[in-house]
């Protein structure tokens, strides 16, 4: 995903739970969405583990929630636009002006306060995992976890080269690391699947991404290990995942929280997760 769509990050320590913004309660928004029978459920496409091709951890997760509601889930795959705000508004309260119209709800939105303030429009709630980044790291190269001042860890990558998502929150912090000194070492992709094929082929002593892409990538190879990033200097390194729904329909978003509520306490969550080969992360 796009460093875009999760700038709001960038600038955070600590993120709240729940963010919700006050709407009129007078409209029974789910009693619609009842009478039409099905939950209306927004993911990427592309982005696996979390959705690819119909299938992935959003995607049964959205089954779960609409099963939760005594809904028939409908999938609503979508392409990332140019920043988060751009996908809320095409997915959550407006439509995209090609004609796609808005989903009931939205998920894998970062529960972030800075992100809901710039979007009064809708109200993120009921984080289900929480992302953070990860180094995968081939054991010959980069013999330890790395830890700490990133001007002391990092310093192997001024001799090995680091593969990164172009355009990521972990490309922008190599990037500024060690005042620009990894530059010629850092190797892009338009993938983080990419870039792990990258390290698994010799070509890189390690990739920095979202800890979920990399297992996913990895896909069960055990001689790589993943270890959290945990440098001094990189201020956010996770966030909680959440749902989007338009600010306006609070008995859904109600209902969603519960839901999700509910299928964390009886351990559907987590294994979905489990069943995708990825660590969950209670948010």
């Amino acid at each position: 995903m796009k460093i875009e769509r999760r700038a709001c990050l960038r600038a955070l320590a600590a993120l709240p739970l729940c963010l919700a913004l006050p709407a009129a309660a007078d409209d029974d928004d789910l009693e619609a969405i009842r009478r039409r029978g099905r939950l209306r459920i927004a993911v990427y496409n592309d982005f696996p583990p979390y959705a690819d091709g119909g299938k992935g951890i959003d995607v049964d997760l959205g089954r779960a929630i609409a099963e939760k509601l005594g809904l028939s889930p409908e999938i609503v795959g979508f392409n990332a636009d140019e920043d988060m705000n751009d996908d809320l508004r095409n997915m959550v309260w407006k439509g995209h002006y090609l004609g796609t119209q808005p989903a009931d709800v939205m998920m894998h939105v970062p529960v972030d306060e800075t992100l809901a303030r710039a979007n009064d429009k809708v109200r993120i709630l009921a984080p289900y995992h929480r992302e953070s980044l990860a180094l995968v790291r081939d054991p010959a190269r980069v013999p330890t976890p790395l830890a700490g001042s990133a001007a002391v860890a990092l310093e192997v990558f001024t001799r090995e080269k680091v593969g990164v998502e172009t355009a990521t929150l972990a490309d922008a912090f190599l990037l500024g690391a060690l005042h620009g000194r990894l530059h010629e070492n850092i190797v892009h992709f338009r993938s983080v699947a990419e870039a792990v094929a990258g390290l698994k082929a010799g070509a890189l002593a390690a990739v920095l991404a979202p800890q979920g892409e990399l297992e996913a990538a990895l896909a069960g190879e055990t001689r790589f290990p993943v270890d959290a990033a945990r440098f001094a200097e990189l201020k956010v390194d996770g966030w909680p995942l959440g749902l989007a729904v338009k600010a306006d329909r609070p008995v859904l978003a109600e209902a969603l929280a519960a839901a999700v509520a509910e299928l964390k306490r009886d351990g559907t969550v987590a294994a979905i997760f489990r069943r995708h080969g990825i660590t969950h992360q209670p948010a």
